[in-house]
């Protein structure tokens, strides 16, 4: 697994940078994966925004996507060539959570392991969680 080798958050100018521990940790098969997938992208400067967000069937969901910039209060952080950014909101509720990437015959994709999800959820879409306090 790897751990980000520069995280700051950072004002919305970019300046102030303020070193932070990782809420994330993104195993190299996740990494290799977000590498990949930017490196097809036309665009550059391209960074994985991850969100926790309020809806599915447990109260919390996720979302991966790309992203070109940053807001003020963003989290941002480095793991080898990926930059993965987290918005303010969204970093308490993933705060300790693995991403991983997995391939297999009967499953293929990105997943979100997060200790802070309630095991009492009920989630049957497997996209959601509750998280503590949220």
């Amino acid at each position: 697994m790897t751990s980000p080798t520069d995280t700051t958050t950072t004002s919305a100018a970019n300046e102030d940078l303020i070193q932070v521990g990782s809420p994330l940790i993104v195993t190299d098969s996740a990494q290799n994966k977000m590498l990949e997938l930017l490196q097809g992208q036309e665009e550059e400067n391209l960074s994985v925004r991850v969100a926790a967000q309020a809806g599915g069937c447990s109260g919390m969901q996720y979302q991966m996507f790309f992203d070109n910039q940053t807001h003020e209060g963003d989290m941002q952080m480095s793991f080898g060539e990926v930059s993965v950014v987290v918005d303010a909101a969204s970093v308490a509720a993933i705060h300790g959570t693995t991403i991983d990437f997995v391939e297999t015959a009967e499953k293929q994709g990105f997943t979100i392991d997060n200790p802070n999800a309630s095991a009492g959820g009920g989630c049957a879409c497997g996209g959601s969680c509750a998280c503590g306090g949220h």
